[in-house]
């Protein structure tokens, strides 16, 4: 890694979460940005709009830069960040880790026989609120925990080609969207012993246009004895909402995001709403900082890849539950 110099970061895959992690890493004074994608349309736009150095290669950004973001579909992660790590690239790979348990290990094979940092975007253990219940539930402030229920979704994504759509590539609903729930309630309230889970899905076929989402609900048993439950949906046509309660001996802890105020911005396009955090408050800017930190300072992720696996694990016991309507241990 160079030092006293801005640190070049690569960002492969410029679609939804490639162009959220570039609005981020704009507001960086030590970033100089590159990007490569398959869409060489699609990479000239973003690179004009975030101004990136654009690649015509994987090989000539893995030789441009010092760390690689890597925001593909989730069935190309482990081809991309094996050639990141065989180049001797600290990895960012966004959530979830891979496509399998087995993909997830040879990721952190081959990091670890390298020597190269390597970490999974588990964005939700940045944002404040879920930080906060995380910090209280191991302060003891609620006693000893009972229960813990979330809910997470909206509008079902489409992605380029239709992928997150296509249960081959993105896994569905529960290694997509429920995996963030399972990774902060296993940071949370610790490993998980079993799983069981129920899933709905509506629509004619992945790839048609009127399909209109999936719902799953996943029960968890703890180790420690706690019960969570997780409610995933890409069948809310009134947009994204997050929720949490958790229950324990001694108190409760609750939160919804449509409950948290917003700033709402009215023009001739319409009205919305706008986060009222600071631009270096916010989840993902606080989860690239943080990667880049540790990455320079030689310090240990915030979030570690056997975190990213398991989590990975925790989805995949919950789509083999709902295949098969058993529970299923870990």
């Amino acid at each position: 890694m160079r030092q006293n110099s801005a640190m070049r970061v690569g960002v492969v895959g410029v679609g939804g979460m490639g162009s959220v992690h570039a609005r981020k890493y704009a507001l960086m004074d030590d970033v100089e940005l590159c990007a490569f994608d398959m869409s060489g349309e699609r990479l000239e736009a973003y690179c004009s709009q975030f101004l990136a150095r654009s690649t015509s290669s994987l090989d000539e950004l893995l030789s441009s830069v010092d760390v690689v973001d890597i925001c593909t579909p989730t069935d190309s992660h482990l081809v991309v960040a094996e050639a990141s790590i065989a180049a001797g690239k600290p990895t960012l790979v966004e959530k979830p880790m891979a496509r399998t348990v087995a993909q997830c290990r040879k990721m952190i094979d081959a990091a670890m026989a390298a020597g190269v940092p390597l970490m999974p975007g588990q964005v939700v253990r940045f944002f404040p609120e879920f930080a906060a219940a995380h910090q209280a539930v191991i302060d003891g402030k609620v006693g000893r925990p009972a229960t813990v229920r979330t809910r997470r979704g909206g509008r079902a994504p489409k992605g380029s080609d239709l992928w997150f759509r296509d249960e081959d590539r993105s896994g569905g609903i529960l290694l997509d969207l429920a995996v963030h729930d399972f990774d902060w309630m296993r940071w949370t309230f610790g490993e998980v012993k079993s799983v069981f889970a129920r899933t709905v899905r509506l629509g004619p076929g992945v790839a048609d246009a009127e399909f209109t989402g999936d719902y799953a609900l996943t029960t968890l048993e703890f180790e420690s004895g706690c019960l969570g439950h997780a409610e995933t949906t890409w069948m809310d046509p009134s947009g994204f909402r997050a929720t949490f309660e958790i229950c324990g001996s001694d108190g409760m802890i609750e939160y919804d995001s449509r409950d948290v105020p917003n700033l709402r911005v009215h023009g001739e396009s319409g009205s919305r709403s706008e986060s009222a955090l600071a631009p270096t408050d916010d989840p993902f800017y606080r989860q690239l900082r943080a990667f880049l930190d540790a990455v320079r300072d030689g310090a240990p992720l915030p979030v570690s890849a056997d975190d990213g696996m398991r989590a990975v694990a925790i989805a995949e016991a919950a789509i083999e539950s709902a295949r098969t309507c058993q529970p299923v241990a870990l």
